[in-house]
């Protein structure tokens, strides 16, 4: 059966209904546009199967999901009941994404079960921008909860090469690690999503997850359903977690043996989903797909929720605080940042947060917090704290209250537990307990985004890259800016004066930073400090400068952190990329380039006819007798320039745009 649709504005319900039938049928669902397709049930009928089609190219062969259960016996005959069809063609807008405006355009089709004895449902979505499937366990039998474990066999004609992550195991940290392109065959366990796939020149897909909300995470390994294969599954329940004191990397843990999660009758699945696209640069521009997978936001009024730019603090001092603060006021940034140490060790489980206990190690004080939220306010500058796993985990409904008493703004979760269904449980409740006391929030270490933040846009950012933390080389970020970023927000924390900027690639590269990764909270000037801040020497937070007054900083100054629009103009991973996005009438452009010089024509086409614009412009440039050697000019252009840069090694540029 064809289920084709024609748009429509609204949703239409309830299109069709089959009644039982004795063998399973092939059921077709294609995208508005009809480019991409999914096929469930063709060929043998004891297995729940689907395939996937680009173009008329079947792209993912005759593939399975295999779910496992002691109470449910998900095995046998599958036999289709009913059928359901609908069809969504729909915007809805944010003002902390990378669109203003998103499409969401769809036709679904939910497909009543049974595999041997045992009921389920099959909900599946075909996008223009991919496919995406999740099942339902219904009501049955009287059972009130069910274990299961999900295994899906996805299958391929060709070894095609994958962007991994690094093996999970002790003491590696994977979100955070070090993409490898290798075969398909020579995936480890682990290999964070979204996955990318490289099926031929000009097709590229990637395997993810969205809505993760009370779930185990989903991650993939290498195959043996057939000769090229990939295998998902879902991480175990952990017990007895111990972290490294520096990277947050598991060393120890104790993995529960069973079911990997456990939940009560009727519930979903997250959101298994293809991500398809003729280009890296297609992939990311429609990275909205996976929040269209995500229900609307659960705030009413969020004109609380404040995207910005943030400096970090790092004297732990109210004099340094209030250096902080001044800068940030009077450089168009939005928030400062106490990181660890301000209640004390935050690696032991004594640390209190609900006390300014400051660590000697890292600050001899003093700090005065109210004094530095009441400062804040009165310069418009809001605080924000970080608070350890450890502290957050024991402390949430203790703190949420404090935090809004002492005048605080948001809250960075450190160190956070990923994985399992507990973990994953308690941070998302998390996240809506903070957006109950007006808390934003910013996620550390091993968490990567499933679409949480359009239900709960309190969540504005999270880590889950390998980003300026680990000095990072261009190419490294070249590579991330088409994998990691297709999941959502990434906090990279832009160094800037960090003599790490040097084996990173360039100044005006780590402009380009805070246009190629998005993140609706930018951290500027990551282990810098305010001119006027103390100094702090103690080599705890890196090789510390002072925030200089280079002219070029005017575009930091500049730079929004959301956008109305977003264009990816040349993306080759791991070599150059070079993204346009939108603010208002204001267009701002940056360009990442790797180790081989590249030149590099910018095409300014996207911008209105019939308009002029300015350019400011901004290179590198060694002749230019500052700290940071970046040139500025300014160049009129409109919809017809096309202008070429040249590119050296390591180096990067930006512009901002302004319409006359």
């Amino acid at each position: 059966m064809n289920l084709f649709f024609k748009k429509f504005s609204v949703i239409i319900t309830l299109l069709l209904v089959f009644t039982s039938c004795n063998s399973a049928e092939v059921i077709e669902l294609s995208s508005p546009d009809t480019s991409k397709k999914i096929v469930f049930l063709e060929g043998e009928n004891n297995n729940i199967t689907f395939s996937v089609y680009y173009n008329d190219k079947k792209i993912i062969q005759t593939s399975v999901l295999e779910l496992l259960s002691e109470e449910l016996n998900f095995s046998g005959k599958v036999t289709v009941e009913q059928i359901e069809n609908t069809s969504v063609n729909t915007t809805w807008n944010s003002r902390f994404s990378e669109l203003s405006t998103i499409p969401d355009h769809y036709n679904q089709t939910k497909i009543y079960l049974k595999q041997g004895n045992a009921k389920l449902n099959i909900i599946a979505r075909a996008y223009n921008e991919g496919v995406a499937f999740s099942y339902e366990v219904p009501a049955q039998n009287g059972i009130e909860e069910i274990g299961l474990s999900e295994n899906i066999h996805y299958n391929f004609s060709e070894n095609f090469p994958v962007w991994s992550t690094p093996k999970r195991e002790k003491g590696v940290l994977t979100a955070q690690g070090k993409y490898s392109k290798i075969p398909m065959t020579e995936l480890q366990e682990g290999a964070d999503r979204p996955l990318l796939i490289e099926v031929s020149d000009d097709i590229k897909i990637a395997l993810a997850e969205a809505q993760l909300v009370d779930y185990a995470r989903m991650s993939f390994d290498k195959g043996n359903s057939s000769k090229y294969s990939i295998v998902s599954s879902l991480d175990g329940k952990t017990e007895a977690l111990k972290q490294d004191e520096i990277t947050g990397a598991v060393i120890e843990e104790n993995k529960v043996a069973g079911a990997r999660v456990h939940k009560k009758l009727p519930f979903q699945s997250p959101w298994r989903v293809v991500m398809m696209g003729e280009s890296y640069g297609e992939l990311l521009e429609n990275n909205y797909l996976i929040q269209n997978l995500n229900p609307p936001s659960e705030i009413a009024d969020d004109s609380w929720i404040k995207p910005g730019k943030v400096l970090r603090e790092t004297t732990l001092t109210t004099q340094g605080a209030f250096a902080a603060i001044d800068f940030v006021s009077s450089h168009n940034m939005q928030y400062i940042m106490f990181d660890a140490g301000w209640y004390g060790n935050e690696m032991k489980n004594s640390s209190d947060a609900t006390t300014v206990t400051l660590d000697p190690k890292r600050s001899k004080g003093p700090l005065d917090m109210q004094a530095v939220t009441a400062y804040g306010k009165e310069r418009g500058v809001g605080l924000i704290l970080y608070v350890n796993r450890r502290a957050l985990e024991k402390q949430l409904d203790d703190i949420l209250p404090l935090f809004k008493e002492w005048g605080v703004a948001g809250i960075k979760f450190g160190f956070v537990r990923v994985g399992d269904q507990d973990a994953t449980a308690w941070m998302h409740e998390a996240i809506k307990k903070a957006a109950e006391y007006g808390m934003i929030v910013d996620v550390h270490d091993e968490y990567r985004p499933t679409g949480f933040s359009r239900t709960y846009p309190n969540l504005l950012t999270q880590e889950g890259i390998r980003g300026d933390e680990e000095s990072v080389p261009n190419d490294h970020t070249l590579i991330t800016m088409f994998t990691r970023t297709l999941a959502g927000a990434s906090d990279n924390t832009v160094c800037y004066y960090n003599s790490r900027v040097n084996k990173m690639g360039s100044h005006a590269s780590q402009l380009a930073k805070t246009i190629c990764v998005f993140s609706p909270l930018q951290f500027l000037y990551w282990y810098d400090k305010a001119p006027a801040a103390p100094i702090k020497e103690d080599g705890l937070w890196g090789d510390t400068k002072t925030i200089g007054n280079e002219p070029e900083l005017e575009f930091f100054n500049n730079v929004p952190t959301t956008w109305d629009e977003t264009k990816v103009l040349k993306a080759e991973i791991g070599e150059v990329g070079v993204i346009a996005r939108r603010k208002g009438n204001d267009w701002f452009i940056g360009g990442i380039n790797g180790t081989t010089p590249h030149n590099v024509e910018v095409d300014f086409s996207f911008l209105e006819p019939n308009a002029k614009y300015l350019a400011k412009v901004y290179t590198d440039d060694e002749t230019v007798k500052t700290r940071t050697n970046v040139k500025i000019e300014e160049v009129a252009v409109s919809h017809k320039t096309k202008q070429n840069l040249s590119l050296k090694s390591n180096n990067g540029f930006v512009m901002h745009i302004t319409k006359q």
